[in-house]
C-alpha cells in the first residue's frame, strides 16, 4: 500500500519535508496548542455536520484532521489536466443525453444505463440551459471528482459528483482553520489559495443573469441537509442569497423571490437540491422541497441552474464502465486520469467475467435503487462474503445484472494523521472541484480530503465517523494574496444583510409567538403550583380557573377533578400529547428557529435546545410540589433568556422587527384572556392577585397603590397602562413603531391592511374606561389582534394580494 509522506524506501518525500520539519520546530506543547486553538475555531464558528444514519439527525461537529494532505506541484498539473479533460467529457456527454441522443442511437452506450436512472428527466428532454445554443454544453457549472490513488502510484477517478457537488464551502473553512492555526508553515510553503476559485465562480454565475435586477441564489433543501452549514457558510461568502424552496415562486415563467418588499426576481439557482426534488408539477409529486413550474421556467430560457436538473444522471456508476471508450470517440483521446476498472452487469460477457472472478471484484448497485440482501446496505466486497450471502448475490447477478456494476478492488493509498500524539497512516479519498467559466474550467488548487477513522483501504465516509483534511500544493513561485475576504482595512460599512424572504420573517414571528405563549403558560401552571403547593383553601374557587384555562388552551386534557393541581402542573409541562403543553409549545418554538438558525447566535439557538431538553425530562412530583416549581422557575429562565439574546444580541434590523410583532401580538393576546378569566366582575376578588401575578405587575402595582388589589387600578395596569411593559395597551404601542419602520421601508402610499386593523385596535383600546371593561370589550380585543395577525401574514408571508408581476 502506497503512502503519501513515506516513499518505498521508507524516507519522507520531499514536498513533505517543510510540513515535518515546521511541525517539529514547534515542539509538542506549542503543536497541541495550535491544534486546541484550530477546534476551538471550528466550535466557536459553529461549523457541523448531520449524521442522517441517527434518528434524530445529530449534528456532528466538524471532525477536522489536523495535519493537510501534501500534493507535489508537479503532480498537482497532472490532476489538473486530467481532470479538466474529463469534466469537459461530461459537458459533452450531459449535452447528448438531454439533447440529439446519438451516443445510443449509434449503440455506444446502451439506453438501459440512461433510463435506467432515476436522475434521468424525462421533462428536460430538450430543455437547453439559458443562453446556449445546441451542441454546447453548459449544463455543468461544478464539478467534482471523487479521486484515490492506487498501489502503483496513480490516480483513479473513484465516483463523479455532477448533481450538487458539496463539500467546497468545508474544504474553504479547513484552509481558513489551518491558516490560523498553522500560518508561518502556511507562507513557507507558499500554498496555493483557494480565493480565485470562488472567485470565478461568482463571476460566472453572476454573468449568467440576463436581466439587471436578476439575483443568484443559493437553492438548499433547508437545515435539515446533511451540509447545511456549508450552504449556508457559501452564501454568505460568495454574496448570494441563501433560499430554500418555499422561498421562490414562478411567476410568467420566471422565478421569483418572496420577500417581504415584495417579489423579486432571480436568473440564477445555485442548486444544492436533488433534480428529482426540484419542481412537484413535472417531476417527484411528493416533493415538498421544490419550486412548483420551474421546469416550465427552464424551458422558458427565464432562469439557469447551476448545476442544470438533471445532471445527476452522470453520477450512476453503471455510465463508468462506458466512459473510457466515449472518451475515444467524443474527444479523440484516452482519458489522462481513467476511472476505476468497472464492469456493468446487464451485459452478458460482462456478467460471466464476473461470476466467474467474483473475489476481484467490489459488487454496487448499478443506480440509485434499493436491493436485497447483500447489497441492502449499499457496496460489498465479495471476497468478504460467507457462502450464504456469496450464492445470494451470484443469484441477483444473474437475475438482475442490469442492476449491478463490479468495480476492481482497489485500495487506496494513506495520509499520516496526527493521533494520540503521533502520526499513524490511514486511507483517503480527495474530491477535487471545477467550475466552468467563459475561459474553460478552473481547478481549485486543493480541495476535500475525506479520511477513514480506521485501516480498511476500501471505504471512506464522513456518514461513519472519517474526519477531514485540508490540502495543501505548495508553488514553485510566489502566491498572490488573493482573497474574497476583504482586508481589514477595505471592508466596506454596510448595515443592511441583504432581501429577507418571506419565509425567514414568517419563521421569526411565529417563534416570538410560540416563546411567549410557552411563557404565558408556565406562569400560569406555576401559580397552580405554588397555591396548590401552599394548600391555600380560600381560593379553591380561582384554582378551578387556572385549571380551567389550562383546558381551554388545551395544556392538559383530563377532566376536571381527575388529577390533583401539582400532578396537573406536571403533565402541563412535559405531556407530548397535548398540543398546549408546555413542551410542545418549546419543541415548535425550536423547530420554527431550526430553518433560520443562521439568524441566531449560537448563545440563543443553545437556550431554545435547552429549553426542549429541560421539559422533555419526567419531573417526578413529591406531593409538595417543589421539584415542579423548581423545573418551571428553571424553565421560565430560559424563555427570559432567549427573550434577552434576541433583544440584546441579534441585528435589530427588519427580521428582528417581525420576531417583535410576534412577541407583542401573543403578549396581548393572552394577558386580554387573563383580564377576562380573572379580572373581571364574574371572577372572585382574589383572582385579581392571580392576575398581577400572571401580568407580572405586582411590584408595578403596589408602588402606585397601598392597597389590596381593586379591580378598576388592576385593569387600568395590565389593560391600558402605556408603560407597563406587561400592558396590552404597550404592546400596541410598541407594535405602531414596529409597523411605522417596516411600511417606511416599503413606501407605502396609502395605510397597509396592517396598520389599519392596527390603528382602529389602538383607538378601541385607548376608549376603553378602567372601570367598565366588560368581557366583550376583550373578546373583541383579542379577535383584533388575531385579525391582525392574519393581515401581516397576508401581506408579508403569504404575498396573497401581489399581482402577477407579469400582467
Amino acid at each position: 500500500m502506497r503512502d503519501e509522506m513515506i516513499d518505498d524506501g521508507g524516507a519522507v518525500r520531499e514536498h513533505w519535508r517543510p510540513v515535518l520539519d515546521g511541525l517539529a520546530a514547534l515542539g509538542p506543547a506549542e503543536l497541541g496548542r495550535r491544534f486546541q486553538t484550530a477546534d476551538r475555531y471550528l466550535a466557536d464558528s459553529g461549523v457541523f455536520y448531520r449524521l442522517y444514519d441517527d434518528a434524530a439527525g445529530v449534528e456532528r461537529p466538524w471532525p477536522l484532521s489536523h495535519l493537510p494532505l501534501v500534493i507535489d506541484p508537479a503532480e498537482w498539473r497532472t490532476l489538473v489536466s486530467g481532470l479538466t479533460q474529463r469534466a469537459s467529457l461530461l459537458e459533452k456527454l450531459l449535452a447528448d443525453i438531454y439533447g440529439p441522443a446519438r451516443l445510443v442511437a449509434e449503440g455506444r452506450l446502451p439506453a438501459a444505463v440512461v433510463t435506467g436512472s432515476r436522475e434521468f428527466l424525462r421533462p428536460l428532454v430538450g430543455a437547453l440551459p439559458a443562453g446556449t445554443a445546441p451542441g454546447e454544453g453548459a449544463g455543468l457549472s461544478v464539478y467534482a471528482a471523487d479521486i484515490g490513488r492506487g498501489p502503483d502510484g496513480r490516480w483513479w477517478v473513484l465516483d463523479d459528483r455532477t448533481q450538487a457537488p458539496s463539500g467546497a464551502g468545508y474544504a474553504l473553512e479547513n484552509r481558513i482553520t489551518m491558516g490560523r492555526a498553522l500560518p508561518e508553515l502556511f507562507e513557507r510553503l507558499q500554498v496555493m489559495r483557494l480565493a480565485g476559485f470562488f472567485q470565478s465562480l461568482r463571476a460566472d454565475l453572476t454573468a449568467l443573469c440576463r436581466n439587471p435586477d436578476g439575483r443568484v441564489c443559493l437553492l438548499s433543501p433547508g437545515p435539515l441537509n446533511e451540509t447545511y452549514f456549508e450552504h449556508a457558510y457559501l452564501a454568505r461568502y460568495l454574496g448570494f442569497v441563501l433560499v430554500e424552496g418555499a422561498d421562490l415562486t414562478v411567476r410568467g415563467d420566471a422565478v421569483h423571490i418572496r420577500t417581504i418588499e415584495g417579489l423579486e426576481r432571480t436568473d440564477v439557482l445555485w442548486r444544492r437540491l436533488d433534480s428529482d426534488w426540484a419542481d412537484p408539477l413535472e417531476l417527484n409529486p411528493a416533493s415538498r422541497l421544490g419550486v412548483p413550474g420551474l421546469v416550465q421556467a427552464v424551458r422558458a430560457g427565464n432562469v439557469t441552474l447551476a448545476n442544470a436538473l438533471g445532471s445527476g444522471v452522470l453520477e450512476t456508476r453503471a455510465l463508468l464502465s462506458f466512459v473510457p471508450a466515449l472518451a475515444r470517440h467524443l474527444t479523440g483521446a484516452s482519458l489522462k486520469i481513467p476511472n476505476v476498472a468497472t464492469w456493468w452487469c446487464g451485459q452478458p460477457l460482462e456478467r460471466e467475467a464476473v461470476i466467474a472472478d467474483l473475489s476481484a471484484f467490489v459488487i454496487a448497485p448499478a443506480f440509485e435503487y434499493p436491493l436485497p440482501p447483500p447489497l441492502h446496505n449499499g457496496p460489498v466486497v465479495a471476497a468478504d462474503l460467507d457462502a450464504k450471502d456469496r450464492a445470494a448475490l451470484v443469484d441477483m447477478i444473474r437475475q438482475r445484472g442490469v442492476d449491478l456494476v463490479a468495480h476492481e478492488a482497489a485500495k487506496l493509498s494513506t495520509t499520516p494523521v496526527w493521533c494520540d500524539g503521533r502520526l499513524e497512516p490511514r486511507p483517503f479519498v480527495l474530491r477535487v472541484y471545477l467550475a466552468r467559466t467563459k475561459d474553460g474550467w478552473t481547478v481549485m488548487p486543493g480541495g476535500l480530503c475525506r479520511i477513514a477513522d480506521h485501516g480498511d483501504a476500501r471505504a471512506v465516509s464522513m456518514q461513519r465517523g472519517g474526519r477531514a483534511a485540508d490540502v495543501w500544493v505548495p508553488s514553485e513561485v510566489a502566491v498572490a494574496p488573493v482573497s474574497l475576504l476583504p482586508a481589514p482595512g477595505h471592508v466596506p460599512i454596510r448595515r443592511n444583510v441583504g432581501p429577507l424572504p418571506s419565509r425567514v420573517a414568517d419563521n421569526l414571528f411565529w417563534l416570538g409567538r410560540y416563546i411567549e405563549r410557552a411563557e404565558a403558560t408556565l406562569r400560569l401552571t406555576r401559580l397552580l403550583t405554588a397555591r396548590a403547593a401552599e394548600r391555600e383553601r380560600r381560593g379553591a374557587a380561582t384554582t378551578r380557573l387556572i385549571e380551567d384555562l389550562l383546558r381551554v388552551w388545551k395544556v392538559v386534557d383530563t377532566p376536571p377533578g381527575a388529577m390533583d393541581p401539582i400532578r396537573l402542573a406536571a403533565r402541563a409541562l412535559n405531556h407530548h400529547d397535548t398540543v398546549g403543553s408546555i413542551l410542545t409549545q418549546a419543541s415548535t418554538a425550536r423547530r420554527a428557529a431550526s430553518v433560520i438558525r443562521d439568524r441566531f447566535s449560537p448563545d440563543a439557538w443553545r437556550t431554545l435546545t435547552d429549553l426542549e431538553f429541560l421539559l422533555a425530562r419526567t419531573v417526578a412530583s413529591d406531593g409538595t410540589g417543589a421539584t415542579v416549581l423548581a423545573r418551571i422557575n428553571q424553565a421560565l429562565r430560559l424563555t427570559a433568556s432567549f427573550a434577552g439574546l434576541a433583544q440584546e444580541n441579534m441585528n435589530q434590523l427588519t427580521g428582528w422587527r417581525f420576531l417583535e410583532l410576534g412577541r407583542r401580538i401573543e403578549r396581548a393576546l393572552v394577558t386580554c384572556r387573563f383580564a377576562r378569566q380573572f379580572g373581571l366582575a364574574t371572577a372572585p376578588e382574589e383572582a385579581l392577585d392571580v392576575l398581577l401575578d400572571l401580568a407580572d405587575s405586582q411590584i408595578t402595582y403596589r408602588m402606585r397603590y397601598v392597597m389590596v388589589a381593586a379591580r378598576a387600578p388592576v385593569l387600568d395596569t395590565v389593560v391600558l397602562d402605556p408603560s407597563n411593559p406587561r400592558s396590552v395597551m404597550f404592546q400596541i404601542e410598541h407594535m405602531r413603531e414596529h409597523m411605522a419602520v417596516l411600511t417606511a421601508r416599503l413606501v407605502q402610499e396609502t395605510a397597509s391592511p396592517p396598520e389599519r386593523r392596527l390603528l382602529r385596535l389602538a383607538a378601541d383600546v385607548t376608549a376603553l374606561d378602567a372601570a367598565h371593561i366588560g368581557d366583550l370589550d376583550m373578546v373583541r380585543a383579542e379577535q383584533a389582534l388575531m385579525a391582525l395577525s392574519d393581515a401581516i401574514s397576508d401581506r408579508w408571508f403569504t404575498h396573497r394580494d401581489q399581482a402577477d408581476p407579469s400582467s
